[in-house]
């Protein structure tokens, strides 16, 4: 009897954890999802996540409480910083956006590292993206890889069987539009998922922020209707 795949998933309630979630399924991965209340404004994307958890089946779905408010230095944790929804050009990524969270993706990956020690999981799942996103650093190909280094070189299991762990990004060069298209194929319901860096208090997208704006670029470009928006 063949052993089990195991796979952490970072899931953020969000359309490209939600689809990276399918994959990992597909793939035949036995799933253990992680998600973080870290002080960030659409804190209901947690909730998403575990409507999402529930969706695919997973082993187990951890969530963890973090408090990057008290950090800052983002538009996302500091409500004394406002959500850009001025209508920049979605096509550059020359500047970093206030969007941007310190160190989030580092932070997290470290989390899933070391649940994934514990869990025996091999792989990292994280639904970053290099092509239609908003220019943070720690979604470039270059970051991955230097974290998946440091990953082995600061755990008992990547030390001693060298180069261990993986961290998987299967979205990395994918267009939004493609994500999107590839995550129907697998069954995900988007209208389960959230993308609003600035949401209502019902939980309604602005429409107007970054993340808005790419998703329903990203529909309109792969000629489907918003099921979040239906």
């Amino acid at each position: 009897m063949s052993e089990i795949k195991k796979a952490v998933v970072l899931l953020s309630g969000g359309l490209d954890s939600a689809t990276v979630a399918a994959i990992a399924k597909d793939e035949g991965y036995e799933l253990f999802c992680l998600s973080f209340y870290y002080g960030q404004r659409q804190d209901i994307e947690v909730k998403k996540a575990g409507h999402l958890a529930a969706f695919f089946g997973v082993r187990k779905h951890l969530v963890l409480n973090l408090d990057m408010g008290l950090i800052g230095g983002s538009a996302l944790t500091d409500r004394n910083i406002a959500v850009p929804k001025s209508g920049a050009d979605l096509d550059t990524n020359e500047l970093i956006p206030i969007t941007y969270v310190p160190a989030r993706n580092t932070i997290f990956l470290s989390y899933a590292a070391s649940w994934a020690e514990v869990v025996g999981a091999q792989d990292i799942f994280i639904g970053v993206n290099a092509l239609d996103y908003s220019g943070y650093p720690d979604c470039r190909p270059e970051y991955l890889l230097a974290m998946q280094k440091v990953i082995n070189l600061g755990t008992r299991l990547g030390v001693e069987h060298g180069d261990y762990f993986r961290l998987k990004a299967p979205l990395l060069q994918l267009k939004k539009s493609e994500i999107i298209k590839k995550g129907l194929t697998l069954g995900v319901d988007y209208g389960m998922t959230i993308s609003c860096y600035d949401p209502d208090s019902e939980g309604r997208p602005c429409g107007l922020c970054d993340s808005c704006r790419l998703r329903k670029n990203a529909f309109r470009e792969a000629a489907i209707k918003d099921p979040a928006t239906a």
